[in-house]
């Protein structure tokens, strides 16, 4: 008897939890998705009115130069090794 006992709570205490888990689910990954977006809008707000602070007005042209680079060649870049093939 006490096995049935045992058995009736476990499958009493798994349906009990489907059904909370069923209710209140929905509402714990609204919860966690509104949090995480707004940490997300925290931390990108800051970059979106730096990021507007740098815009130039419509039509407003800039010409930039493109930096010179010094193609050099160095005769010290090192030994020139042979190698011979074994068979």
């Amino acid at each position: 008897m006490g096995i049935l006992k045992t058995i009736l709570v476990i499958l009493l205490v798994y349906y009990l939890f489907r059904l909370l888990a069923r209710w209140f689910a929905p509402k714990l990954f609204v919860y966690a998705a509104r949090r995480t977006e707004e940490r997300f809008k925290e931390q990108f707000g800051d970059y979106q009115s730096f990021k507007q602070e740098e815009d130039r007005p419509v039509g407003d042209v800039s010409i930039d130069k493109k930096p010179t680079n010094s193609n050099r060649s160095s005769s010290d870049v090192g030994e020139y090794i042979e190698f011979e093939e074994l068979e």
